[in-house]
């Protein structure tokens, strides 16, 4: 008989230990951030049919796997503080510590979001003074997959222990967050006075069709053809046309072992699929982007994919048209000038509801495509929320060009966003306008403020059909600024009056 329990007792053990565990993708984890004001998804994979509670603060919520042992609750609305534990319990029992609930921002793009703070301007005093436990960085691994992962890739490195977790911001973690991403994080923080927790997602050198869902392309017919397209987007640059170079012949390598062929970094959806698919659909206020220098010798095809991503992150995420802010190219100096048609196409994507975009024409760095003042871009940022999603009364754009009328010769131009007023910043006249007649060849113009209108003329250019604002990759000197009270404000962004064809017009 004694055998026989000891046989009944070994069996029973051994079958819960069979059970599936609760299991919860890797950022559900210690020093997280929940997004407050609103009922946070919470989900994971346990045994089908397996009852799951999960418990933060005075918020229970429970739920049953379905038949493939997926399951997914919802907890709050919740209010912003802590620190809190979560408790997650089905079989076994899972805490997660020291949880914030604020604000929370997807940081995403190419190399300018990734830029870490270390590389920034005037590193060792932001640095040295980055004492914030209310700010939380989530560093994802990078990743590229054919399908939609359910969890962010594991981390193989020791010496990458910092991907995949929750960071409490502080002097030694703050080196490598987003530089982009923690400014604005830091900025947010001061206004709003609550936990900032930021899910930092790039790759530098990375195409918005890498980021964008496979779907997406394959359903539209303007874009579907990047799915043929894309390995000849790689000769746009040098250094792209040697990294697939050495793509190939990973692939060649790869045939002559018989194993499973690479996946390249700017493929269409790998990116999507291998870094933002698993982020989805934790709970986000919105996004912060900063891309497409890599697009630019496409960038009429920019104007669709570009939105095209937007709205398909919105739908996936199920949580409506949350914020996309995005911040438009900085000044650079190369040829050809395909910059130009790439902002513009960034910012028809302002057409979009619940979008905002930051200029940065005036702080880039015409010899570094990768500008060091990431804080000012991160503050423009904070900015742009504040007025879009924070309903701070505070100016958070430049002057957006509206329309234009023709009398007597001279160009006489509206702006949306003119805050308190038009102002060419420094000494001088207007600068960085240009103007063409019917011959549609574009010469310097003169250009002076007139309550909240700019008047462009060229004495030249009698009848003139055409004006251009600071329409070059690198323009120098382009001075027209919004003002709040008598404190210069924030640059216009670059325009053009007219849509003749443009560099990249029949780039597809």
């Amino acid at each position: 008989m004694k055998r026989i329990q000891v046989l009944f007792v070994f069996f029973w053990f051994a079958l819960s230990l069979a059970k599936a565990a609760v299991v919860l993708p890797r950022l559900f984890s210690d020093n997280m951030v929940l997004q407050r004001n609103m009922r946070v998804p919470v989900w994971g994979r346990a045994d089908p049919g397996e009852k799951v509670t999960a418990e933060l603060g005075s918020h229970l919520s429970e739920t049953t796997a379905d038949t493939e042992g997926k399951w997914k609750l919802y907890l709050g609305p919740l209010d912003a503080g802590g620190p809190f534990e979560m408790k997650i319990s089905g079989v076994n029992h899972l805490v997660i510590k020291n949880v914030l609930v604020g604000e929370v921002w997807v940081c995403s793009g190419q190399s300018n979001m990734a830029m870490e703070v270390e590389n920034c301007l005037n590193a060792g005093n932001e640095i040295s003074a980055a004492d914030h436990p209310m700010i939380r960085h989530f560093q994802v691994k990078r990743a590229k997959s054919l399908q939609p992962l359910e969890d962010v890739s594991p981390v193989d490195n020791p010496k990458a222990s910092w991907l995949n977790c929750w960071e409490v911001c502080n002097t030694t973690s703050v080196r490598h967050f987003t530089g982009a991403g923690y400014f604005f994080a830091l900025n947010l923080y001061k206004m709003l006075n609550v936990p900032v927790g930021l899910i930092h997602a790039s790759w530098g050198g990375t195409t918005a069709e890498a980021w964008t869902p496979q779907d997406t392309l394959e359903h539209d017919p303007e874009l579907a053809v990047i799915l043929k397209n894309w390995p000849d987007y790689n000769n746009d640059e040098e250094w792209l046309a040697e990294e697939y170079k050495g793509f190939l012949k990973e692939v060649e390598n790869a045939g002559k072992k018989s194993i499973t062929s690479p996946l390249y970094f700017n493929q269409p959806s790998v990116l999507y699929n291998g870094i933002i698919a698993p982020l989805i659909p934790f709970g986000i206020r919105g996004v912060a982007w900063y891309q497409g220098e890599s697009n630019a010798y496409r960038a009429y095809q920019y104007r669709s994919l570009f939105a095209a991503m937007i709205t398909q992150w919105r739908k996936k995420w199920q949580q409506g048209d949350f914020p996309f802010l995005f911040v438009q190219l900085a000044n650079y100096h190369f040829e050809p000038q395909v910059f130009p048609e790439l902002r513009e196409a960034q910012s028809m994507a302002l057409s979009k509801h619940n979008t905002a975009m930051v200029t940065s024409i005036d702080i880039g760095d015409s010899v570094d495509i990768h500008p060091g003042n990431k804080q000012e871009i991160g503050r423009r940022l904070s900015l742009a929320a504040a007025t879009l999603v924070y309903n701070e009364n505070i100016t958070g754009s430049g002057p957006v060009f509206k329309s234009m009328y023709i009398n007597s010769g001279q160009c006489r131009l509206s702006f949306c966003a003119v805050a308190d007023g038009l102002v060419a910043r420094g000494s001088g006249d207007l600068r960085g306008f240009t103007i063409a007649g019917t011959d549609r060849k574009f010469v310097r113009a003169h250009a002076r403020i007139e309550n909240d209108e700019v008047v462009v003329w060229n004495d030249d250019v009698s009848e003139p059909v055409a004006v251009r604002y600071a329409w070059a990759n690198n323009p120098g000197g382009c001075n027209l600024y919004n003002k709040s009270g008598s404190e210069v404000c924030l640059p216009a962004s670059p325009f053009r009056t007219d849509d003749w064809p443009g560099l990249t017009q029949n780039r597809k």
